[in-house]
């Protein structure tokens, strides 16, 4: 998926319409109303007793004869984004001292604001989380001094401050497993996210904390850390059988909705600390947050570590809200939702529902937990973090919008009378009144029925890539958040996924070729030429056919070295085989040079493959794989060595 930051393989539970047999005739199948969201606000509750009572009527119109929303359906998530300009981790080294060399740093949305990914460095040693292993590698004698093996579990990112690691593991059921009927459809297993600290220089794993919930995204300040996840209440539905028709459900279901305790609602932990167990319900109710109008299906939770103490229960935060995009700067964390992934709410007959996007603005600037300080809302969709940035207190919003069918699912005909609205996309920009996130000004018009695939913001100007068959680039300027407007518009085939600053007016494009029709035909470069923003222009092109790049739909796999024009990112090739290798260009003036392609060596357990992220330390480049570390020159590209993962 784009950015909307999941993780890969994660499995969640979505559902559809309610189910209303044509044979039940009831009163208690009447169609709940349909929930007005905004505008957007956070009020907290007085107490654990109003908290229940909220929840349970905020539930209640999604709750059906198959728990929330209708019969269950099962889909898998990927990568994202999330879905990313460099910040430098000031690391103190595990092994003997070296002189620190010149190097690169994980490509992030906001300069000091670090993000997690599979690869660290401090330009002395390299650390790399893969096949459940976190390995630390001697810059200095290119050896791999340290292994430490974290087992099963699904450990995917990290970050790294000192000599510390935290480790961001997802997988199904890490907590007890809840009493599922045996005549219960299929449902996705519940998801958990595991945190788990790790000591890089005594080569062990100090502690971890377990939650339920499935890990959006998490930022990193100095040696603060602060993890944002998602939970959903735990409540023992029932479902239609051979003894129980659709309105026995419902009404029982109903019943449960009104005896659950708060504990349901509310997230969980495990804490292993030095051998040292607790478990128990991770927020009091009595601090958690909630929207004017909340579903009650969700809850976020943003944890705060300082990675060079305890790991503890990570000081958390909790909202009644849903959310899938995260975005911070050094002094705020935004928590972005569309409702997308709320229960659908049955209703005859079918309607259009405007999608509108919430936004959860924290303020991380004192140490400690995150305090919240406004939410608003605008309409459409985010396509990932970048569509959201601040600039001087304004933060701008890139949405696409449009209007989805919402209908009960055995009404297949009602929604033939219904037609979409054309999708369109517009800039936001919000500014914080008290406790309000209030729009100032919006620009539309952008890729009428199409969608936005890209977008970059930089100071007072901002770029917006659409595409359905053609590819328009749009500058427009923001220098008046009251009157934001479009200034440049320029058309070519293809798209970019991912753009850049490359300096000097210039911008980077990653993303794909396409013809007149809009098939795409493979990975694309593009250099563009911003400096006029009333006339965007392309200055180079790179294309390698039938192929594409994780660069793409992560933007951590994007290297560009400005210091000599170096950009290097991961692509397969699909010929006769399938090639992967490091692509290496070289940023030229206005041109952009074809420098060649690192490609892993074969062995008998690696077939030379699988290079995710590229990094330069000194003249060096280090490409790196889940199979090994490879180091090449960066002028010509000489291999300098090759290290196998072993172990």
């Amino acid at each position: 998926m784009n950015g909307k930051k999941l993780l890969a393989g994660a499995a969640v539970l979505a559902v559809a319409g309610v189910s209303v047999s044509s044979a039940v005739r009831d009163d208690t199948l009447a169609p709940p109303p349909i929930v007005d969201y905004g505008p957007v606000r956070l009020v907290a509750f007085d107490s654990c007793d109003n908290a229940l009572t909220e929840l349970r009527r905020a539930m209640s119109p999604y709750v059906s004869a198959y728990g929330l929303g209708g019969r269950p359906q099962i889909f898998t998530m990927g990568d994202a984004a999330t879905n990313s300009a460099g910040s430098a981790e000031k690391a103190m080294p595990a092994t003997p001292p070296a002189q620190q060399q010149e190097h690169s740093t994980t490509n992030v949305h906001e300069q000091g604001v670090d993000e997690p990914d599979i690869v660290k460095t401090d330009g002395k040693r390299v650390v790399s989380i893969a096949d459940g292993k976190v390995r630390v590698i001697d810059v200095a004698t290119k050896a791999v001094t340290g292994v430490v093996d974290l087992g099963d579990r699904y450990a995917n990112q990290l970050l790294v401050q000192g000599d510390r690691a935290l480790v961001v593991a997802n997988s199904p059921m890490l907590l007890e497993k809840r009493v599922v009927p045996q005549d219960m459809p299929p449902f996705a297993p519940e998801s958990g996210t595991e945190l788990i600290l790790v000591d890089l220089k005594a080569l062990k794993e100090i502690s971890s904390l377990k939650t339920d919930g499935l890990y959006l995204d998490a930022r990193q300040i100095g040696g603060t850390a602060r993890v944002v996840v998602r939970s959903q209440p735990r409540l023992p539905w029932v479902y239609p059988n051979e003894s129980t028709n659709e309105a026995g459900s419902l009404r029982r279901n109903r019943e449960i909705l009104q005896n659950e305790p708060i504990g349901s609602w509310l997230p969980r932990y495990e804490l292993n600390e030095n051998g040292a167990k607790s478990s128990g319900t991770l927020v009091d109710c009595a601090n958690v947050s909630r929207p004017t109008a909340p579903s009650a299906t969700s809850m976020l939770t943003v944890l705060t570590f300082d990675l060079s103490g305890k790991l503890g229960t990570g000081q958390p935060v909790s909202i009644v809200a849903d959310g899938d995009t995260v975005y911070g700067t050094d002094r705020s964390l935004y928590v972005a939702d569309d409702h997308r992934l709320l229960p659908e709410l049955p209703t005859r007959p079918p309607v259009q529902r405007p999608i509108t996007t919430a936004i959860h603005q924290f303020d991380i600037s004192q140490a400690g937990p995150p305090k919240h300080v406004a939410s608003g809302d605008v309409n459409g969709t985010l396509l990932n973090q970048y569509s959201l940035s601040e600039h001087d207190g304004v933060l701008r919003v890139a949405t696409t919008t449009g209007t989805e069918v919402r209908c009960c699912w055995r009404m297949p005909t009602d929604q033939g009378n219904i037609q979409p609205a054309p999708s369109e996309s517009f800039v936001t920009t919000l500014r914080r009144d008290g406790n309000q996130l209030t729009k100032v000004g919006e620009v539309g018009g952008l890729g009428k029925g199409e969608r936005i695939y890209s977008v970059r913001f930089i100071g007072e100007m901002g770029y917006v890539v659409t595409f359905r068959q053609t590819d328009p680039l749009y500058t427009l300027d923001l220098s008046d958040p009251k009157k934001p407007r479009v200034t440049g518009e320029l058309k070519i085939t293809g798209f970019s996924a991912y753009l850049h600053p490359a300096g000097d007016g210039r911008l980077i494009g990653v993303g794909q070729e396409a013809n007149e029709q809009g098939r795409t035909l493979g990975t694309q470069v593009s250099l563009f030429d911003v400096r006029d923003p009333g006339s965007p222009r392309r200055l180079a092109q790179y294309h390698l056919p039938d192929s594409n790049s994780e660069a793409q739909f992560d933007p951590h796999a994007f290297l560009f070295w400005p210091q000599d024009g170096t950009l290097v990112i991961p692509v397969t090739a699909y010929r006769t085989y399938q090639e992967m290798s490091s692509l290496v260009l070289r940023v030229d003036g206005d041109q952009l040079r074809d420098d060649g392609k690192i490609v892993e060596p074969q062995t008998g357990t690696n077939y030379g493959g699988g290079q995710r992220r590229t990094i330069v330390i000194g003249d060096k480049l280090w490409s790196v794989s889940a199979s090994g570390v490879q180091v090449n020159a960066r002028s010509g590209l000489a291999q300098q060595a090759w290290l196998p993962f072993t172990r």
